[in-house]
C-alpha cells in the first residue's frame, strides 16, 4: 500500500479505483487490481 498526499492521480490509475473514508484517513481500494491500493497523510 502507497501512503500519498494527493490521492486524485491514484484514483485516476484505473476504471474501478475507489476513494472511501475509514476511521478519518482516505483510501483508495480497488477489488479487481489488489496494487492498487493507497492511503493518504
Amino acid at each position: 500500500m502507497k501512503v500519498r498526499n494527493s490521492l486524485r492521480s491514484l484514483k485516476l490509475r484505473h476504471r474501478d479505483c475507489q476513494v472511501v473514508r475509514r476511521k478519518g484517513r482516505v483510501y483508495v481500494i480497488n477489488k479487481t487490481q489488489k496494487r492498487y491500493k493507497a492511503r493518504q497523510g
